[in-house]
């Protein structure tokens, strides 16, 4: 993982639905990131805080309400013809949650697949078109056979995988992950990781993996972001993270994470993060502050003199 070489940088990043009224939503609220070539980049945080939406965000399936996504250099959100657009979408794919919502029910395999190489002209010719479709299931641990049968025809954990083949098809270099295990039996999820994170190191993909499962993400990622209610509250490598969380929230998602002994599991505390008792005076400056390399949380001026105090 090139740690040096940034593929994507998100600056104060912002979503908002309803703006202007009195039920106003505050989707993402001024989240900065970088992502670099090659790694896989966790973003974590419960249902309703904020991921998924940076997500799709990022990806432009929404327009930003402001803030810049630089995708080498250039602002996403910035692009206005056509083929920047269509140069965009190529470099940048999706997998989503639910593979059996994502896949249309009234094309075959073969079509889901080829979209994306029809629309960016990929094959010149029928033939080869469906040598790529072929070899984009044998990618993902299915067969050429595939090919002719619809969505309702296979398991759920069939149906990520096509979700993956077609996100593969035209050869991204970053791929938003957004909760793509989540509906699946728990029995499948670590096969579609694993299959992911092989993809990863024989196409040097890049991703960014949205998910609510902090053992999988921990698996998965080299560096992990937890969100609360909009906000980036920490940022750091994943085993930094888990070893030395220092936001209570975080704090607390990680002491819900079931022990594999079931008397530790009995024995074990676990934390509750109350956001009124986490408050700050009007004299505070809250930012998203580095205590140690790489590991940013976000903080007031006093607590960052404590966090630095106790290294």
């Amino acid at each position: 993982m090139a740690q040096n070489e940034k593929l994507l940088e998100i600056k104060n990043l912002k979503q908002y639905f309803n703006v202007g009224k009195v039920n106003e939503v505050r989707a993402v609220d001024n989240v900065s990131f970088d992502i670099y070539k090659g790694e896989v980049l966790g973003l974590v945080g419960e249902s309703g805080c904020g991921k998924s939406t940076t997500g799709r965000t990022i990806i432009r399936l929404y327009n930003a309400t402001g803030g810049e996504v630089l995708y080498d250099g250039e602002n996403v959100h910035g692009k206005k013809s056509k083929s920047e657009l269509k140069a965009f979408n190529r470099k940048m794919q999706m997998i989503f949650q639910d593979p059996h919502a994502s896949l249309n029910p009234r094309l075959k395999v073969a079509d889901i697949i080829a979209e994306g190489i029809d629309i960016h002209g990929l094959a010149k010719s029928k033939q080869e078109r469906m040598e790529r479709v072929y070899q984009l299931l044998e990618t993902v641990g299915l067969n050429r056979e595939h090919a002719n049968r619809y969505p309702h025809e296979f398991s759920g954990g069939q149906r990520q995988r096509i979700g993956i083949a077609r996100a593969l098809a035209v050869e991204p270099e970053f791929i938003i992950a957004d909760e793509p295990i989540s509906a699946l039996d728990v029995s499948i999820q670590a096969q579609v990781v694993n299959l992911m994170k092989k993809l990863q190191h024989e196409k040097g993909l890049t991703y960014l993996f949205i998910a609510h499962d902090l053992s999988m993400v921990k698996y998965i990622s080299d560096r992990i972001g937890v969100m609360y209610f909009g906000k980036m509250v920490e940022l750091a490598p994943a085993d930094e993270l888990y070893k030395n969380p220092l936001h209570p929230y975080t704090q607390s998602l990680l002491s819900a994470i079931p022990a594999p002994d079931p008397i530790s599991e009995r024995m074990r505390k676990r934390k509750s993060y109350d956001p009124a008792s986490h408050h700050y005076n009007e004299n505070d400056k809250i930012e998203f502050r580095e205590v140690t390399p790489g590991h940013f949380v976000l903080c007031s001026e006093k607590e960052f003199a404590q966090f630095k105090a106790s290294k």
